[in-house]
């Protein structure tokens, strides 16, 4: 080693050691506690470090609390409450020794954060010790602590008993109006009421002698013009505003009565005081209220003005650092103190990485900043520059632009948030456009990690679930919209004191991701690693390289085209996909468990076991090392192939497919060996610099850990450790890219599904077609109509028709029998299925990654964007302003033309006929000759209004519709040729390219592109929504109309009366796309409305009157998946509430069918009407899915009832408001719950994912479930309700299985293009036959013509056959097995000679695949 390396090297011991001595004092740490450059390695991992606390106004810090302090271990000694927040505020109780002769007071105060509860004890207590005149009596409540109606009782007792009340960021609903009831009853009995920003019916609570805030918001008073004036000048939220106004407290004052001033005066320094947050600060404040207003205190005259020291305050905004001697507030100042004093002294290079971290202030205020101090010292201990800011309020864009970027050069390389909150506003409000705007102009990686608030660190540990709630929507949510990713744990809460404590394992994590962004931004293209990671699902059918609608190879083929053009070394890369694709398998059909597929690496049990620190823990799952899942009986197998520096791996599988007996676990098992050592490869052997997985998607973010808020035993955290992860997922799926932001810290880049188009008509459904349209030509001819009709009928049976009309005639009725209105009632309603059929839109082969549809293949997504109303940006839809220039209201078109009127139903086709047309024109005025887009200029408009109109204009007279003015059309068509520009943009190679140079990631909303065109362009780091958002007033609205339709269905179909009970099925991605309106459908069933807080965020319910419900209350089962239960257990939470509120309704049982069967389950189970009322499952923690789509896929399953006992032991999982910090094992009230149901529920969103595109949706459906435990064995009803179009439906599961089959599978539209996609093509086709089966096993809803004509397709026409096992072996070997399991399971009846050729081909496939 060079000397003065080592002499560097050393310094950087030193310096971190110096910091380390800060968190813990000076004796706390030896130089030989440092190893491999990590400042707390050597720390355990099971304890947090320990506190700090300032010293002085030079930041000098004395020795900290140590971590063993009593309340540390206080959650692990009580038995679980079911809460999140255990703790008890008997011990933030501060009591004076002696009151005698003292004038005596008491403080009551409830804080959302904790570090405020030191500050406030340490205040008391130098009270009571100093003072020989006045003493206080003090007693504090983390707001979370109030979910507890024991502390709320006991904090009920404190308030009547107190003479000061303090709160603050009293921010959660619920939690705000318990304070509220409480305080403000005793308002007038206090002396003081102060509370600073929180929701405005707490704030009403205010009351410092004549001053109030009681108005806050209506009030004409100085201070609420001069709130309202800041808001509307700069957006200031009222933490900002608040602060402006200390600033101008003396101009302000001068408007007031002498008095009023005086009070108003002492409630400004009351907040100054609180924003300086020491205990001095805060001894102050309890001094200068007392000796103002409480009675006792001021009679004595005990305190006196003159003594209480003025607030000492921090800069508004500054950068701090530990070490230093002051606040700096100037970049260059503290560049120059850092560059010249402490780089040199630390071992720091002067072109070292500079990380920038963004604190808030009131830790460091409060002397809170031990967690801050352990984030500088494991950062400047790997050799990084840090420069750490901090703002008085909660917008932190000014400070950024103003410390990050000096001189207009960028001072750092990445930047951690370690607030957990949104750069810009704090819980109350946020303005994410300025923040992505301050973020993009920075360009960097942005982090936002969390420090624990409402659990200590040994809650959050012992907690399955994770991260609280609130938080998770406050500081993960909220950020993600920003564009952060990563919400790594990184501190917690000591439980005795509340201050905030490092976890050193976190610490260390976090340090090394930043280390490894900021190193994207430095090193050289060509020196850069990334491992390309492929899925293989399911495993050995020859399925490597899938992903939804995604041509992978393809794809693949086109980045490294793209990265060569970077710079980046890959190598010799084959000149096409195919060969891609064979140089990385050997043999494109190879099974994963074949010494085929390429193997890239053999790694020894010795060596995958001293790279794999938690190797020993899978054991207990999958025994010792090797085992038999990527091995080869010695050695561990990575597949795949390097190019140059970039390596494309194969993930391994779960590993438990094909098992019965793992599938039926409640909770999924670890992964295997074979799957940490590629993980194990990746980082330690191959070296990634970042790893970037390739399309929706794999496993490592469904591996088993906590929800939210991963911890270091978690395997999503221990498998992807330090390595940067960038995923690309697919922009209509952002419920699970956010379960992959969040557990395993991904980086997503959406793509784009493939273009749409509609399905069409073809082969019978055709020919069907074209009699419809000669009957409407010669309907009134006495000869040749009524021959038609019958002819209609006869081929409408034969396309199978009758089962979807149910009044269809038989085929020996005459139509010259029937009059002409009944004649037309027939040939419209087979004209409106048929029409069903041809509009729905399918998509187009696969999705290549960087080619975007072209300006033609956008137009069927165009016409479905034109055709919904979007109100909010005062649009109509085209459909709409076509039926107004006839004189109609659309909706009613919709309605009759459902009811088979013909002339409505022709009326309608003609609507869309035009609107396509109209759409088509758009396009064509918007593109050139070459196809691509050109702007349309003003002067070439302004000539089409002299000859005639628009091109549009002119379209839907051509199609008979001349009254449509272009003024009408403007609005609409000016949004359209917008989404047209985004939908053929592409971003998606950029995207990467930004994140593999270590730049921020724009951020975009993921979702369904017709309803939300935001999703667009692709290439953005996706986000869903705040989830406190939702359900919104338009879903509500949306859900009840779907809600009495479906009642409405019901009762035709069962004699008028209601069901009793339904069974729902919700879902992350649909309750994203429609802003939930299938959750809004659970509570309007129930009879609850959600209503909106102050602040818009939906989290409170009203009970409906039965007068204004007007029909019972109906019961419901409802099961949330796996990704709902993560990201929107709040909204489980709004669930539970609002049935067990239906529950405990005094209502009649024939009115209400959720109290109804709630009591009776209450006397079956011995147990509360309440806890009888529990109607939300899911899974546990960390595990998702019933397993049954696992098992249908891979064949591992025995029969029907093993599928049924995995969806109720892996469901069976209850939420409890009551009790809202764990997922609890009821499998039998789950069960008592289902036996009620008389009708299965589900909903379909998008065109994209429908019921055989994914496993999902049968997977969780209870169908055959229920019927094995009710009474009576009858089988429920199933419906899906179908809002994919603006015309919502509502079908029987039979009646969707059906409409899937005639546009998907048995589409020669779809299957011919999926066989244009070649490999990957041929496996989407098996997939949708082999989801088809899954719906005749859980719910018998398939008809046996599905899978007679899916046979005649793919099968019995020897072209096809050929086509399939040429293009994709194992592919057609598995649809061959699924025809034959159909068979032999008794889903397809069939001839003797279908299955004897099918068992001839089996073998024939098989010889092919061995090679023989």
């Amino acid at each position: 080693m060079a000397r003065g390396q080592g002499r560097a090297q050393r310094r950087s011991r030193q310096a971190a050691v110096a910091l380390l001595a800060l968190l813990a004092g000076s004796d706390a740490f030896a130089p030989a506690t440092l190893a491999r450059s990590s400042a707390v390695s050597k720390l355990s991992t099971s304890r947090p470090l320990a506190s700090s606390t300032w010293a002085g106004s030079k930041h000098a810090v004395a020795p900290a609390a140590r971590a063993h302090r009593s309340g540390l271990n206080m959650v692990l000694q009580e038995p679980r409450s079911g809460m999140f927040t255990n703790s008890n505020p008997e011990t933030r109780r501060v009591v004076p020794d002696n009151r005698e002769g003292k004038a005596y007071f008491k403080v009551t105060y409830v804080v959302l954060e904790s570090q405020y509860q030191a500050s406030l004890t340490k205040a008391c207590q130098t009270i009571n010790a100093n003072r020989d005149d006045i003493c206080v009596e003090c007693v504090g409540y983390l707001l979370e602590e109030l979910r507890d109606e024991k502390n709320v009782a006991a904090f009920k007792r404190d308030v009547e008993t107190s003479n000061i009340f303090i709160g603050s960021l009293i921010f959660v609903q619920e939690l705000a109006e318990k304070v509220a009831a409480v305080v403000e009853p005793l308002r007038d009995q206090l002396d003081a009421v102060v509370v600073f920003p929180s929701m405005p019916e707490v704030m009403r609570l205010n009351k410092v002698g004549s001053f109030s805030m009681q108005n806050l918001g209506q009030s004409k008073s100085v201070i609420s013009d001069f709130m309202k004036k800041k808001k509307k000048e700069d957006g200031s939220s009222f933490e900002e505003g608040m602060l402006k106004l200390l600033r101008t407290l003396p101009k302000v004052l001068k408007y007031l009565p002498s008095d009023k001033a005086a009070d108003a005066r002492n409630f400004m320094m009351s907040f100054q005081y609180w924003l300086g947050g020491s205990p001095e600060n805060v001894e102050a404040l309890l001094l200068n209220l007392a000796g103002e207003y409480v009675a006792d205190v001021k009679a004595k005259g005990s305190v006196n003005s003159k003594d209480i020291a003025e607030p000492v305050l921090l800069p508004d905004k500054g950068i701090w650092h530990p070490v230093a001697d002051k606040v700096f507030e100037n970049a260059d100042e503290y560049f120059s103190w850092y560059d010249r004093v402490h780089a040199p002294a630390a071992g720091i290079a002067a072109d070292a990485p500079v990380i920038g971290l963004i604190l808030q202030k009131s830790h460091i205020n409060t002397k809170d900043e031990c967690h801050y101090i352990a984030m500088v010292a494991e950062l400047e201990a790997r050799g990084a520059k840090v420069i750490t800011l901090y703002s008085g309020g909660l917008d932190f864009s000014g400070p950024v632009d103003e410390y990050f970027i000096s001189n207009g050069r960028v001072r750092v390389n990445t930047v951690v948030n370690l607030t957990g909150f949104a750069l810009v506003g704090g819980p109350a409000s946020q303005d994410h456009p300025k923040a992505v705007q301050t973020l993009s102009k920075l360009n960097v990686p942005y982090l936002c990690t969390v420090p624990l608030v409402f659990q200590s660190f040994e809650e959050w540990q012992a907690s399955e679930l994770g991260l609280h709630p609130i938080q998770v929507a406050l500081q993960v949510s909220l950020p993600e919209i920003d564009g952060a990713i990563e919400p790594i744990i990184f501190a917690g809460r000591e439980g005795a004191t509340g201050r905030s404590v490092p976890l050193a394992d976190r610490v260390k994590l976090v340090a090394d991701r930043a280390m490894k962004w900021a190193s994207l931004r430095t090193k050289p293209n060509k020196e850069k690693k990334l491992a390309v990671t492929i899925f293989s699902f399911p495993p050995d059918k020859g399925n490597v390289g899938t992903a939804a609608y995604l041509d992978v190879f393809g794809s693949i083929h086109s980045v490294l085209r793209k990265l060569k053009a970077q710079g980046y070394d890959v190598g010799d890369v084959p000149e096409t996909s195919e060969g891609l694709m064979d140089s990385i398998l050997n043999d494109k059909e190879a099974r994963i468990d074949s010494p085929e597929m390429n193997v890239a690496y053999r790694m020894s049990v010795q060596e995958y076991e001293d790279l794999t620190p938690y190797a020993a823990d899978l054991e207990e799952n999958w025994g010792k090392a090797p085992g038999h899942l990527n091995s080869d009986g010695r050695n561990l197998l990575v597949y795949g192939r390097k190019f140059g520096n970039v390596f494309i791996g194969v993930q391994p599988s779960f590993g438990y497919e094909g098992d019965p007996m793992r599938l039926l676990f409640s909770k999924s098992a670890s992964p295997h060996h074979g799957f940490a050592a590629y993980y194990t490869y990746l980082e330690k052997i191959f070296g990634a610099d970042a790893v970037l997985h390739f399309g929706t998607h794999g496993s490592l973010e469904f591996m088993p850990g906590k929800q939210v808020g991963m911890s270091g035993t978690c395997y999503p955290d221990r498998l992807i450790n330090s390595i940067p992860n960038l995923y690309y997922y697919a922009a209509n799926n952002p419920s699970e890219a956010t379960i992959a932001k969040r557990r395993s810290y991904a980086a997503t880049i959406s793509y784009l599904t493939p273009p749409a188009e509609n399905a069409g008509l073809y082969k019978g459904l055709k020919e069907l077609g074209e009699l419809v349209g000669s009957y409407q030509g010669l309907r009134e001819n006495s000869a040749r109509g009524p021959s038609i009709v019958n002819s209609a009928v006869a081929a409408a049976r034969q396309c199978n028709l009758d089962k979807d009309i149910k009044d269809l005639p038989t085929e020996d009725q005459d139509a010259k029998e029937m009059t002409l209105e009944e004649r037309d009632l027939i040939v419209g309603k087979v004209y409106r299925r048929l029409m069903e059929i041809e509009s729905r839109l399918l998509p187009c082969g696969l999705h290549t990654v960087g080619v975007p549809p072209t300006a033609e293949e956008a137009i069927a997504t165009l016409v479905n964007i034109a055709g919904l109303d979007r109100p909010e940006d005062n649009i109509k839809s085209l459909p709409r302003i076509i039926a107004e220039s006839r004189g109609r209201e659309i909706t009613e078109v919709y309605q009759n033309a459902d009811k088979g009127t013909l002339t409505e139903v022709t009326l309608l086709q003609e609507i869309t006929e035009a609107s396509r047309a109209a759409v088509r024109a758009c396009v064509d005025r918007s593109t050139n000759a070459e196809g691509r887009i050109e702007q349309v200029n003003p002067l070439g408009r302004l000539f089409e209004s002299f000859v005639g109109g628009s091109p549009m204009k002119k379209a839907l007279s051509d199609k008979g519709f001349p009254n449509v003015s272009d003024a009408d059309l403007e609005p609409l068509f000016n949004y359209v040729e917008f989404c047209l520009k985004q939908v053929v943009a592409d971003n998606e190679l950029g995207g990467l390219v930004s994140a593999l140079n270590g730049e921020y990631m724009l951020p975009g909303p993921g979702g369904d592109p017709i309803r939300n065109p935001d999703v667009l362009p692709t290439g953005k780091n996706m986000h869903a929504l705040d989830p406190q958002s939702i359900p919104t007033k338009a879903a509500v609205d949306v859900a009840e109309m779907v809600c009495n339709r479906l009642l409405e269905r019901l009762r035709q179909d069962n004699d008028g009366k209601y069901p009793e009970s339904v069974a729902f099925t919700l879902w992350g991605t649909d309750n994203i796309k429609t802003y939930g309106e299938s959750l809004a459908q659970v509570l309007a069933l129930v009879g609850v409305r959600p209503v909106a807080d102050s602040l818009g965020r939906v989290n409170k319910l009203e009970l409906i009157p039965l007068e204004d419900l007007n029909r019972p209350r109906v019961d419901v089962v409802v099961s949330c998946s796996g990704v709902f239960r993560d990201l929107f257990i709040n909204q489980m939470n709004l669930l539970d509430r609002g049935i067990k509120m239906a529950a405990e309704a005094d209502e009649p049982d024939d009115m209400n069918y959720v109290r109804k069967h709630a009591k009776e389950q209450a006397k079956e189970l011995g147990i509360s009407v309440r806890d009888a009322a529990t109607r939300v499952f899911s899974n546990a923690a960390g595990s998702y899915s019933a397993n049954v789509g696992l098992a249908i896929e891979n064949g591992g399953w025995e029969g029907e009832e093993q599928l049924q006992q995995q969806f109720l032991t892996r469901k069976g999982f209850s939420f409890n408001a009551d009790k809202p910090g764990m997922m609890e094992q009821n499998v039998d009230m789950f069960q008592a719950a289902l036996k009620t149901v008389d009708v299965t529920f589900q909903n379909l969103d998008s065109s994209e994912i429908s019921l055989t595109d994914v496993s999902h949706y049968y997977d969780s459906d209870p169908t055959k479930v229920v019927q094995g435990l009710r009474d009576d064995r009858k089988k429920p009803m199933s419906f899906m309700a179908d809002t994919t179009t603006a015309n919502a439906q509502v079908r029987t599961l039979s009646e969707t299985v059906r409409l899937d089959a005639r546009t998907k599978l048995l589409n020669p539209k779809f299957y011919e293009g999926m066989l244009n996609s070649g490999y990957e093509g041929a496996r989407e086709i098996t997939k949708r036959l082999r989801n088809t089966m899954g719906w005749s096993a859980t719910a018998g809803e398939v008809d046996n013509f599905i899978y007679e004509d899916a046979n005649d397709v793919f099968i019995k026409d020897e072209e096809m056959r050929q086509r399939l096992l040429n293009t994709n072996p194992n592919a057609f070997r598995d649809m061959i097995t699924t025809f034959l399991e159909a068979n032999g399971r008794g889903y397809w009846d069939t001839t003797d000679d279908n299955i004897e050729l099918l068992q001839d081909l089996y073998q024939e496939v098989e010889d092919k695949i061995e090679g023989v």
